[in-house]
């Protein structure tokens, strides 16, 4: 038996992940333990999590692996600041005292945080072929093609190459300080959002805007050329050597300083919004285009943060020269974790691959999932009232009927996902035929902002009759956005398309009712769309058989199990926590039911209006 674990920490989204024998056994973010999102720290609890799950301790490891190699990176970082001293001094001063103290003696570090495997081989793989490896092995295809795009690992922005069985080889690069990633982080500052979260808010703003920068951007601020490699004109950044992205050039560029959070969108984030969304996608459609021409494969595989931009997926499966593409669910830097482990087994020890039908990634459902004995035990502590189904169809016929009359569902069920999306194991629920869904669900379950919109789960045998999909293509991990389809469309007035166009107040806009599935119908009729199907969803795939034998719908809203601010629950607790905190109809953990009306320790509508505070209504 051969134990490898991968490790990805101290950047962004540190996690681990664990393969026994090729088997990829467990992976999960720290965030979903330690309650801090994003969380860089070392995975210490992840990574209890995946030896427990294989009922393994440290020391029965054969090797660890690490998800980059940050000698190289420290390279990069000296090298940038040289290059721009003395501008970068501050920012110097404020990272080197955090390489000093774990990032550059990373082998030490890991034998720190792992006293017990001092003896256990430690790997490191180059950042993008973490990556690669995530994106590929996993994959069903026998070869593809593959591209890797983030913000920058060691040097490397975007990188292309091939895989072939067990093997993978990266051909070539786009190196730093030129990165697709950094450039739509750059709006994501400008706009409000936080950088390194905030950019699937911008992906949901672009719709609310018109592209009237993309020349501008394509004209100043970089050259595009033909085959998606580009040069960034620095003098409109200032991420290479200041504590901001962006810099004044830019901010008189686009009209004023960067928006401050909280505060107002105006028409002119939207349009920026807009306009770097179309320019991103301009530039992976040329880079894939290329990626065709230089390899000849029909098959695509993603990875890296900027694989994670659904908006552009859906454009590289219609548009681009590719017949079929899969993209690894966790696509950013926590998927590195499970990308060098992977390395580590097919490409550096050589063993056979066998492409599975679907994937290897099992749903990506990776994460620790919870008994009947240890729910019920929780509930009988916290004092909760609940109620035990023993009969799954009866518990499902119940959840479809509260979901259609109006009921906002907490659904915790199997084992937790791995990767930024809630895919039916730690899903908030709620009916898209419903108008008045999608603002309630922002403002009183998610207090988040009300442009944002929710993603459709649909049944996969179905998918084809609501979206423009085609009959065999599938979106397990939703990745991919498509177009609802026109017979699902409502006519609009004159007026009504007036203001979903000019309304400054987002919320009116969003709540225009366009189709059949207004909950889920963004304002350009597109929708992120998840598909379900039974050999890897289970019971929430019969649970929407459920909901639309009930309602001729198979339909629901899909949104990750969580406030904003907070991590995706992980326990049962978290579940509880969540539950009593908003305005949840009812929560269903597992075979045990509660229901808000029901509970003697709900939060008082004076310490839910607390939570509102934090909420940006704009």
């Amino acid at each position: 038996m051969t134990t490898i674990l991968g490790i990805s920490a101290f950047y962004h989204d540190s996690a681990a992940a664990l393969l026994v024998d090729g088997e990829i056994v467990a992976a999960a973010q720290e965030e979903r333990f330690t309650r801090q999102k994003h969380d860089a720290t070392f995975p210490t609890q992840a990574v209890a999590y995946c030896l427990q799950e294989a009922n393994l301790d440290a020391q029965d490891l054969d090797y660890i692996v690490f998800y980059d190699k940050p000698l190289t990176k420290f390279e990069r970082l000296l090298e940038t600041y040289l290059a721009h001293a003395p501008a970068g001094f501050r920012s110097f001063r404020l990272a080197v005292p955090i390489w000093l103290k774990d990032k550059l003696h990373l082998r030490r570090a890991l034998r720190r945080h792992l006293p017990q495997a001092r003896h256990v081989p430690l790997v490191f793989t180059d950042h993008h072929e973490s990556h690669a490896a995530s994106a590929f092995f996993p994959s069903p295809f026998e070869q593809a093609a593959i591209l890797t795009v983030d913000g920058v690992g060691e040097w490397s922005t975007a990188t292309w190459g091939v895989g072939e069985g067990n093997r993978l080889r990266l051909h070539a690069e786009l190196r730093f300080p030129h990165s697709i990633g950094l450039l739509y982080s750059a709006f994501t500052y400008y706009c409000g959002f936080k950088v390194n979260s905030g950019e699937y808010k911008l992906m949901g703003l672009a719709p609310y805007g018109q592209p009237i920068y993309r020349g501008l951007i394509l004209q100043e601020l970089l050259d595009l050329k033909a085959d998606g490699s580009f040069w960034m004109n620095q003098d409109y950044f200032n991420y290479c050597q200041g504590l901001t992205m962006t810099s004044a050039k830019f901010h008189r560029r686009f009209g004023g300083p960067p928006r401050r959070p909280e505060t107002a969108l105006e028409q002119r984030h939207m349009d920026l919004a807009a306009s770097i969304q179309a320019v991103t996608e301009e530039i992976l459609l040329r880079m894939a285009r290329e990626v065709h021409r230089q390899t000849g494969r029909r098959k695509l595989v993603l990875a890296g943060g900027v694989a994670l931009n659904c908006v552009a997926n859906g454009r590289l499966l219609r548009e681009g020269p590719f017949e079929e593409l899969w993209i690894q669910p966790a696509a950013g830097d926590a998927g590195g974790a499970l990308g060098a482990a992977l390395f580590v087994w097919y490409q550096l020890l050589e063993n056979p691959r066998a492409p599975r039908e679907g994937d290897a990634q099992k749903g990506s459902f990776l994460g620790p999932q919870f008994s009947r004995a240890e729910i019920e035990s929780f509930l009988h502590e916290t004092g909760a009232t609940y109620t035990r189904f023993d009969d799954e169809a009866r518990l499902l016929a119940e959840v479809a009927r509260w979901l259609a009359e109006g009921k906002i569902i907490g659904w915790f069920h199997g084992r937790m996902e791995f990767g930024p999306r809630a895919l039916g194991a730690r899903s908030i629920l709620g009916d898209p035929r419903d108008p008045a869904m999608q603002a309630r669900m922002n403002l009183c379950i998610k207090f988040r902002e009300s442009f944002r919109p929710f993603a459709p789960c649909v049944l996969r045998e179905r998918a084809a009759d609501y979206f423009a999909l085609r009959a065999d293509q599938e979106s397990p991990y939703m990745l991919l956005v498509a177009d609802l389809l026109e017979k699902h469309r409502r006519q609009l007035s004159a007026a009504q398309i007036h203001q979903m166009r000019t309304d400054p107040d987002l919320r009116q806009r969003i709540n225009i009712v366009r189709s059949t599935l207004p909950a889920v119908t963004h304002l350009d009729y597109s929708a992120r769309v998840q598909t379900v199907d039974a050999s890897r969803h289970g019971r929430f795939h019969r649970l929407l058989t459920a909901f639309a034998e009930h309602t001729g719908c198979p339909v629901l809203i899909n949104t990750s199990f969580n406030i904003r601010g907070e991590p995706i629950v992980a326990t049962p607790h978290d579940a509880h926590q969540c539950f009593l905190a908003t305005d949840l109809d009812v929560l269903v953990l597992e075979d045990f039911v509660l229901h808000k009306e029901q509970q003697k320790n709900t939060l008082t509508p004076t310490q839910r209006a607390q939570h509102m505070t934090r909420f940006e209504l704009d």
